[in-house]
């Protein structure tokens, strides 16, 4: 059923319209003719169903099937990779196709956009895959279920088809240049030839060199670059290249950078970087040296405080008994000073919790959050961030992709309490709740502001609503 199914995914529909007459179409009609000269495979990854199918033909066709797919798929790869489903079809592609050749092709396709792909919520999961599969701080419940997709009916016959296209290519003097990931070859080993005999990982270091300040500042490109930085599950690309070395540098030289006020934030008070170097410490020893080295060493009491000092606590937290070493004698000066707090949760702890996909957002501490409300107070009280543009004219800085802009006093209120009390990630609360300061004291002359404290305003309305909800709930008929 597979191999009758293939050619036709694997082949464009294109209309009937001669060549000549392209000319006259409307841009709108061009656009679709051009979709519909895209292979049905593509098109079809737009949905759920559709990824299904694609993935169905990819495990339990032929190894003819596959090649097929692959060759079908030349100059659309990066437009899988970039979308949600076709980015998890991209990732079992490369699982999967066993021919050096046509995974080389899937590779050089990849690399010609690489930074794209790594700064990209989607793009970057096919390069984490090959540095750690199926990790769930990188694939959500829903993407593992797809990727571990079968369909038992076809699973003894695939297997009994595979063995008998073997036996058909040696007869007929089949390359045997390929990459099989049988059972008794070794996962691990796969994925350091796949990643090494590409050069893939030479140009993603390089990659990452180049650009480590965003990478480490940014949610999605942190995760490449530690991915890099340790050398993938259980460090298995440890020793590959000495460009590391150089890699681990360029991280320390970031953070060795002075705090300045020019809105750069350093890399040890940033969410996103601090909590990065902190997992590189605790898992890269030779990481964690280099930086005691180059930006820690005799600093440490610049960096007690926010989010510097997990980064700082994790020398302590580290397995490694020399990193230990490193920074004992000068931490333990701080925390007897009580300067310096001691970590509350353990190196293990922290490894299990970093489990979680970095796409959803975590709960944090009420003092990480407290820390992020003052940092934004002070931008909005200093006028770095501006909320008042007229005398009952507000707008919400840290909203600026809403279709309202433009807010009366009472209004923004409105909006930082519904805000401010929602399930969204914990920086937007952070964000809101520091507007909803500013606005209560710094602007009590906007018409429209009232005496009434803006917490008991807060109440009042979320009260209110709880009415309402209950008030919805109770007219409801029950379902038959």
């Amino acid at each position: 059923m597979i191999h009758q199914l293939v050619p036709h995914l694997t082949r464009g529909t294109y209309a009937v319209h001669e060549l000549s007459g392209l000319n006259r179409l409307s841009t709108k009609s061009k656009e679709k003719e051009k979709r519909s000269s895209e292979p049905l495979l593509i098109r079809i990854m737009q949905t759920k169903e559709g990824l299904k199918l694609g993935l169905v033909c990819l495990k339990h066709g032929r190894e003819k099937d596959r090649k097929r797919i692959s060759k079908c798929l030349k100059g659309q790869i990066m437009k899988l990779a970039l979308n949600g489903y076709g980015c998890l079809f991209v990732i079992c592609l490369l699982s999967i196709v066993d021919d050096t050749e046509l995974y080389t092709e899937v590779v050089d396709e990849l690399t010609k956009q690489l930074k794209e792909l790594i700064f990209d919520k989607n793009g970057r999961r096919p390069l984490l895959q090959l540095f750690h599969p199926l990790c769930s701080r990188y694939l959500t419940p829903s993407d593992l279920v797809f990727l571990n997709y079968n369909v038992p009916s076809l699973v003894s016959k695939v297997n009994l088809d595979s063995k008998l296209d073997d036996v058909a290519d040696k007869e007929h003097g089949g390359s045997e240049d390929t990459l099989v990931a049988s059972d008794s070859k070794d996962l691990i080993k796969r994925q350091q030839e796949l990643l090494v005999k590409s050069e893939l990982y030479e140009v993603l270091i390089e990659t990452c060199i180049e650009n480590v300040g965003q990478l480490l500042r940014t949610n999605f490109g942190k995760d490449v670059l530690y991915e890099v930085a340790v050398g993938g599950k259980n460090s298995f690309l440890e020793g590959v290249t000495d460009r590391i070395h150089v890699l681990h540098n360029a991280i320390a030289c970031d953070a060795a950078r002075p705090r300045t006020d020019d809105g750069d934030e350093h890399a040890f008070d940033n969410y996103h970087s601090s909590r990065t170097i902190r997992r590189m410490i605790l898992d890269c020893p030779a990481f964690a040296a280099t930086l005691w080295k180059t930006a820690l060493e005799g600093k440490c009491k610049l960096y007690a405080d926010g989010f510097s000092s997990m980064v700082v606590g994790a020398y302590l937290e580290s397995p490694d008994s020399m990193v230990k070493d490193l920074a004992k004698s000068e931490l333990q000066l701080l925390i007897d000073g009580g300067i310096l707090k001691p970590q509350e949760h353990k190196a293990e702890e922290e490894k299990s919790a970093m489990e979680c996909s970095s796409d959803e957002s975590s709960e944090l501490s009420d003092t990480d959050t407290g820390y992020h409300a003052k940092k934004a107070y002070k931008d909005l009280k200093s006028g770095k961030l501006v909320a008042r543009f007229g005398t009952d004219r507000f707008r919400c800085p840290f909203c600026p992709e809403k279709k309202k802009l433009d807010y009366r006093y009472r209004e923004l209120v409105q909006h930082v309490i519904v805000m401010g009390a929602s399930k969204r990630p914990w920086k937007v609360r952070a964000n809101h709740r520091a507007l909803a300061k500013h606005l209560e004291t710094d602007h009590t002359d906007a018409p429209g502001s009232s005496s009434m404290p803006l917490r008991q305003a807060e109440a009042l309305y979320l009260s209110k609503i709880k009415r309402s909800q209950a008030g919805a709930r109770s007219t409801c008929k029950p379902g038959r």
